[in-house]
């Protein structure tokens, strides 16, 4: 097998105890992100083990490797690496951790929803303006626009984190509301969310926004100035999704009125530009993409990785196969 993982994250996904449980199982040859394709074994390897920035596996590449039956990607989506013909080899399997990136995504914005609608993340920045003026004021304790009870919190796209942010939400006061195209009133209500018929009803109805859809296509900009539009005054957008699927110029254009908040680890272009003002007002909350997985929870994706790789070995089922079916509306 091949591991195409680059130096500087290697050691991050694929521990030594990872690795240590390779040991014995098969022949390893290790290869940089980008040049496995063109390594000396790629003729022999079996299964490919990348990462994130490794290359993309292609027909040109897959001529070269006639024994190749599975990818495992220690990351989440495998857009990146893997080009749709693959799937037209005969047996060919991927996997894919994006379970594993999800959890820490939810976590991330469960707890960024909860301190927006306690109106935390703005009071961070009038403290640090006003000072003992904010803290001997107090008005900021009995505004009824703070805190949790009664608010409502609109989920936009019932993907894999977002209904693991709907978990996590589920012991607060709060009503969580749910749109998504592809979801039913019955299958919304099993989830213990209010159905909305439409994205502007969702965008009416939420004091925190917060959107969970994958970026494809049809998806692109969908939050547009009408839906931004339709979000009441004070209420926050959030997004750890992708930022093209927002209408950037619509949101800063809102944003620039002080009228609504953000929170935004994902923008477009990423980063944003130079001279974009969402790097400096008060009412927006913005952070390097960094809602995955980062530090010791990359481990946990590559212990992962390991996993369906001596899964493959012993000639078990893979538990994280991407299903080639519904690839092309994956994120």
């Amino acid at each position: 097998m091949l591991l195409a993982l680059d130096d500087d994250i290697f050691d991050a996904f694929l521990t030594p105890e990872a690795l240590g449980r390779l040991a014995g199982q098969a022949r390893v040859a290790r290869a940089g992100a980008q040049d496995w394709t063109g390594h000396p074994d790629l003729a022999e390897a079996r299964v490919v083990v990348t990462g994130w920035g490794s290359a993309r596996l292609d027909p040109e590449v897959f001529a070269r490797a006639p024994r190749l039956t599975a990818l495992v990607h220690t990351a989440g989506t495998v857009k990146a690496v893997l080009d749709p013909s693959a799937w037209h080899r005969p047996g060919f399997v991927v996997s894919s951790q994006v379970e594993a990136n999800a959890a820490p995504v939810a976590a991330h914005t469960a707890a960024l929803v909860v301190l927006a609608l306690r109106g935390t993340l703005g009071l961070r920045e009038r403290y640090r303006r006003d000072r003992r003026d904010l803290f001997t004021r107090r008005g900021w304790v009995t505004d009824p626009s703070r805190g949790l009870a009664g608010r409502s919190v609109g989920i936009l796209s019932a993907s894999r984190i977002g209904r693991e942010v709907i978990e996590l939400l589920r012991p607060h006061p709060v009503q969580v509301l749910l749109y998504d195209p592809y979801v039913s009133p019955a299958e919304a209500e099993a989830l213990g969310v209010t159905w909305v018929a439409s994205l502007t009803e969702l965008a009416e109805r939420s004091d925190v926004f917060s959107i969970h859809a994958p970026w494809l296509p049809e998806t692109e900009g969908m939050v547009d100035a009408e839906v931004l539009a339709a979000l009441h005054d004070d209420a926050t957008v959030v997004n750890t999704a992708r930022g093209a699927i927002v209408d950037e110029a619509a949101l800063v254009a809102e944003l620039v009125t002080g009228r609504l908040n953000a929170v935004l680890d994902v923008t477009w272009p990423e980063p944003p530009a130079d001279d974009s003002p969402l790097w400096d007002l008060d009412n927006v909350f913005l952070t390097p993409h960094v809602a995955g997985s980062l530090g010791s929870e990359l481990a946990v994706m590559g212990g992962q990785a390991v996993d369906e790789v001596l899964r493959l070995l012993a000639g078990k089922a893979l538990r994280h196969e991407v299903d080639p079916r519904s690839f092309a509306q994956q994120a």
